[in-house]
């Protein structure tokens, strides 16, 4: 893919095929199949559509109970973990907050698939650390401990640390979450600049739609609509599957689709 007129050289492909999963006795997905190359495919839907739960089966927190996942043609759970985050990388929402280590030594621990432990002494890994700092913007909190930290601050760093292992697929499980504005449109803004294969789950459809180059709708645990966001948003899909009453114009500043809704019914 090129983008902006860059070729993408360090994306891989992500094949999610045919996937379904159980928790407790209870199907919570079935029969998802999403493939993605060197492009931002983000993931909307209402809660409890399943978003989170397909993400966790490409990270290997919850094994499909059937189907597959695929990251640069290796089957994720047929390998060891070690070697699946040598291409593949996450964000996730529960990330630990509280160790007991710098912003440095978080963002170092990325390395670890590598084979080092907090960044090593190899030029390689201080270069792919320092780099991730500065592409995620934390490198002024290199001293500072996590546990200091704010919300907006430790997502940050965790993009950081995601980025540091040098990741051909990218997942992003609500990324957004307790960043400003400002931070939102950046931390965004510098995923798509990435050229990275990246799955990333939002609650805020407009940012999806800015930033995305396809949507995957999901409801009750299945795929309803996937596409590019001005093919997929229109007003009967919102109102069938959000419940809301929606007009899409084009934003001025972007020409990229924006969403504008109620929950009232229009005349």
């Amino acid at each position: 893919m090129i983008r902006d007129g860059k070729a993408a050289s360090v994306s891989a492909a992500l094949e999610i095929d045919d996937v379904a999963v159980d928790i407790a006795g209870r199907r919570i997905v079935e029969g998802i199949s999403i493939s993605a190359h060197g492009e931002v495919v983000g993931l909307v839907g209402p809660n409890g559509s399943g978003k989170s739960t397909i993400l966790r089966t490409v990270y290997r927190m919850l094994r499909p109970a059937t189907g597959s996942v695929h990251a640069a043609g290796n089957d994720v759970w047929a390998t060891s973990a070690r070697n699946a985050a040598r291409v593949l990388a996450a964000v996730v929402q529960d990330a630990p907050s509280d160790l007991e280590l710098t912003v440095a030594e978080c963002v170092a621990t990325g390395r670890v698939a590598h084979g080092t432990m907090l960044g090593g002494d190899r030029p390689e890994d201080a270069e792919a650390v320092e780099q991730a700092m500065t592409l995620a913007g934390v490198v002024k909190l290199a001293h500072r401990d996590m546990s200091s930290l704010s919300g907006g601050e430790r997502q940050r760093v965790q993009l950081a640390r995601a980025l540091a292992q040098k990741p051909s697929v990218l997942v992003l499980d609500e990324p957004t979450n307790h960043l400003d504005i400002r931070h939102q449109l950046e931390l965004l803004a510098l995923v798509r600049d990435l050229d990275i294969t990246t799955v990333v789950t939002l609650h805020d459809l407009n940012l999806a739609a800015s930033y995305c180059d396809r949507i995957v709708v999901l409801s009750r645990g299945a795929i309803v609509a996937t596409g590019a966001p001005r093919d997929v948003f229109t007003p009967q899909l919102l109102q069938r599957v959000f419940g809301v009453t929606a007009a899409i114009i084009t934003n001025p500043l972007t020409n990229r689709p924006q969403l504008v809704y109620t929950h009232r019914s229009t005349p």
